[in-house]
């Protein structure tokens, strides 16, 4: 089964993912790959797997992608063979963009593999504060960057078989437990 988890910028998608991993051993998460520099306190291979703009181009020419976007001026990528070798035996957890969810949804729904999407919701005043209110500082030009991609979040909500307003991080990842085990048994 893959969970495709969206959200705008700051709805709590790492705090999700690390807390259902806690609760459930048979979920796993699939990290993009990017273009994007390193944050503070990420890991390669937990977080995203950081190549050059280089090396991810001679990745789409080799047709290593399920599928891939420009998101903030950089890339990203799920890759088919981690996704193909993670899925074996395991609940893939693929945290994604609303671009990337519409591109993994036209290929897998229909087909042996089990997929649903959620998409996190918080307001775009909650947005703001978390943006503002980060470990990680971002610069005013990221958070600009950020909150002008909202609304377009927003407006494709529609896709997705799950929204959830995100503002307690245990009841939400209780919540989507529930949706994963309810998903298993149909």
């Amino acid at each position: 089964m893959i969970v495709i988890l969206s959200g705008v910028s700051g709805a709590g998608k790492d705090t999700i993912k690390r807390i259902l991993m806690r609760k459930d051993g048979r979920i796993k998460t699939l990290p993009s790959y990017t273009t994007r520099d390193k944050r503070i306190n990420e890991v390669e291979g937990e977080n995203y797997y950081y190549v050059s703009k280089e090396k991810f181009k001679e990745m789409i020419d080799n047709n290593e992608f399920y599928e891939y976007s420009v998101h903030h001026g950089n890339y990203y990528g799920t890759n088919k063979k981690l996704l193909n070798e993670r899925i074996k035996n395991n609940i893939v957890l693929k945290d994604i963009d609303v671009n990337g969810t519409e591109d993994l949804l036209k290929i897998f729904r229909g087909t042996e593999i089990k997929i649903i999407s959620i998409f996190l919701n918080i307001s775009k005043q909650e947005m703001l504060r978390r943006l503002e209110n980060r470990d990680d500082k971002l610069k005013q030009e990221e958070i600009e960057l950020r909150m002008e991609r909202y609304d377009y979040e927003m407006n494709h909500i529609g896709i997705y078989d799950y929204v959830i307003k995100n503002y307690d991080a245990e009841k939400t990842s209780n919540i989507i437990l529930d949706i994963i085990k309810r998903e298993q048994e149909q």
